[in-house]
Parts: C-alpha cells; sequence; structure tokens
C-alpha cells in the first residue's frame, strides 16, 4: 500500500485547546460513556441538551481563541506538503472552531471538515467524504488522532494505518486490546512513524 492522503483530527493531535472533556461533562450533569459530547445531549432531556450545547459552544469558542499548537505540528505538515502527500483537517469541532485555529496559525490543509458538514466520529462519514474529496481510496489513507473516536471511524472508513498520539488513558479504556494501531508519544514520534510508511524513497524532510 501507499499513503496518499492524511487525515488529522485537531483537538488534541495537533492543537491543544484546554478544554477539559470530562469536567465539562460534569458541569453539564452528563456522565462519560465513551461517546461524543454531542451524541450524549442527543439522548439527553430538553433542559439538559439546551445547557449542554451552551456549554459547549462556549467552551469551544475560549478553547479556539486561547489555545495553541501542540509542538511538531507545523513541521509534521510541512514534511508531509513537501512529499506531495495532500492532508485534510477532520474535526467533530465546529467548523467556526476550525478556521479560527487556522485563522490564528500557520497551518495548511488542502481540505477541513467540522461537524457542519455531516455525521461526526466515530461515524466513518467525515474521513470518507474527505478521501472521496482528495480523490484517495481509504487503503491509501492514513488517519493521525489522539482518541478512540478517530480509531474506530478510520476502521469502519476501511482505513488501515491509524496513528493515535498522547491518548489519555480514561480514553484508551475504549479501545479493545485486539485493535491494530500505531502509538506515539509525540508529534515528532508521529512524523517518524509516518516517514517510515512513506517509504525510504520519499526522502528525508
Amino acid at each position: 500500500m501507499a499513503i496518499r492522503a492524511v487525515l488529522f483530527d485537531m483537538d488534541g493531535t495537533i492543537y491543544d485547546s484546554g478544554i477539559d472533556w470530562r469536567a465539562l461533562r460534569e458541569e453539564i450533569d452528563i456522565p462519560w460513556d465513551g461517546r461524543p459530547i454531542l451524541a450524549q445531549l442527543a439522548d439527553a432531556d430538553a433542559a439538559t441538551r439546551e445547557r449542554g450545547i451552551a456549554a459547549l459552544h462556549r467552551a469551544e469558542a475560549e478553547g479556539a481563541t486561547n489555545g495553541s499548537l501542540i509542538e511538531g505540528a507545523e513541521r509534521l505538515l510541512a514534511t508531509l506538503h513537501e512529499r506531495g502527500i495532500p492532508c485534510a483537517l477532520v474535526t467533530n469541532n465546529s467548523r467556526r472552531s476550525a478556521e479560527t485555529v487556522l485563522e490564528r496559525h500557520d497551518l495548511s490543509f488542502d481540505l477541513v471538515l467540522s461537524r457542519d458538514d455531516g455525521a461526526t466520529k466515530p461515524d466513518p462519514y467525515l474521513f470518507l467524504k474527505a478521501l472521496e474529496r482528495l480523490g484517495v481510496h481509504p487503503a491509501d489513507g492514513l488517519v493521525i488522532g489522539d482518541a478512540h473516536l478517530d480509531l474506530f471511524a478510520a476502521e469502519a472508513a476501511g482505513i488501515p494505518e491509524i496513528i493515535l498520539v498522547g491518548t489519555p488513558a480514561w480514553m484508551k479504556d475504549h479501545i479493545p486490546a485486539d485493535t491494530p494501531y500505531r502509538e506515539a508519544c509525540d508529534l515528532h514520534h508521529v512524523e517518524e512513524l509516518v516517514i517510515e510508511l512513506l517509504g525510504s524513497d520519499s526522502g528525508v524532510g
């Protein structure tokens, strides 16, 4: 196989929004059950859903405005661009949050998809849509994320190569032991794994 496109998650992968997702759930009064917060709110009563969506939007806006890039993000993207590999940002955040982050930081993506564009991870829809837009078969894709949701979406999309970076233990608890993926400690490690996957004949960035 060949890597012909890379799909990046945003929050927790290349960008640190500073959002404490477990604390946010406590504020809204919904439990952590492994699902995305919007999926949980969809099943909540009307009052909890209204309060939760308002809290989520507030947290995302503050995170997009006040967060910071994770070290190694710019270099990793540059390495991929130097090799002519198209890159897409695929996030469960809102498009407004994604655009705010990209306006604040020097990151270049060929495509940006958010929850405003369709069903979110762990549903494979956004990954499949990104690959279709880039003209790449799922078998030739690579996903770089931090969460079990990225892993499950990639598996469901038929993307064989997945790198998870900095995954917290409370997310790892939701990953079956026999689920294949590559684990990285930071984005510099991710870059090493990506170069390895691209093959020695692709040069060194």
